[in-house]
């Protein structure tokens, strides 16, 4: 295995459907998967669309959002590198419930329907698996709808921004560098509320010495008072 299959492996075992597969499965099943190869702004699939397939990002980031009737947009989350999405479609084919569009130059690695279900049948900690990434995937969605009606804005671009700094940010000299590569309509959709009304709470938060806004970017300084915020 070269350095890139080794890459794309460990990024394949830390997706939470194969994490329990020993290294000659994961080969396998890395085997029955297809490379796919996005640059920034590209769709991988609108909602609405059908679909049968589950995607692992191996590099980059890619956001999922919806678009309300009236054409507003809500951005439902940014899955980067070792994160799943899509696997609905696996037990349930059907049309795509969110369009999934790439933040950053991205590959990511497919998996059909048709190649996960012998696995699923011969693997039983596979489905279970499955289940657990349903379940926390569940308990997050429910968690965003209660800091939508029991949050205020300040309080979800906080929680928003730690969020991101546990999964894209490095630890530096002066505090946690998170590059989410977000636009800030892009971040105000993450968190349900307007672009102005977020820069309020994001030029607050910079007035009380707790971040540093960078271009789509931020340094959070004070991660206490961040996490105290966020309640």
């Amino acid at each position: 295995m070269n350095s890139d299959d080794a890459v794309v492996s460990d990024h394949v075992r830390r997706a939470p459907l194969f994490a329990a597969l020993d290294d000659e499965a994961v080969a396998e099943l890395r085997s029955t998967m297809v490379e796919v190869t996005l640059s920034r702004g590209d769709v991988l699939f609108a909602e609405g669309d059908e679909g049968d397939r589950l995607y692992v990002v191996t590099e980059g980031k890619i956001k999922l959002g919806r678009t309300s009737a009236d054409g507003r947009e809500n951005l439902l989350s940014i899955l980067g590198p070792g994160e799943m999405f899509g696997e609905l479609s696996l037990f349930d084919p059907g049309p795509r419930t969110s369009t999934a569009t790439a933040v950053t130059g991205t590959t990511l690695i497919g998996l059909g329907n048709s190649d996960l279900d012998p696995w699923i049948r011969r693997r039983p900690d596979v489905a279970i698996a499955m289940l657990r990434a349903l379940a926390r995937r569940l308990r997050r969605t429910n968690d965003n709808l209660s800091d939508l009606v029991f949050s205020d804005v300040p309080g979800r671009v906080a929680k928003a921004l730690l969020d991101l700094a546990r999964r894209f940010g490095v630890q530096g000299d002066e505090g946690i560098h998170v590059t989410h590569d977000l636009t800030q309509e892009e971040l105000a959709q993450l968190v349900g509320a307007s672009r102005e009304t977020v820069n309020k709470a994001l030029a607050d938060f910079q007035q009380r010495g707790w971040l540093r806004h960078e271009a789509r970017a931020v340094v959070l300084l004070d991660v206490d008072r961040l996490s105290r915020r966020a309640g």
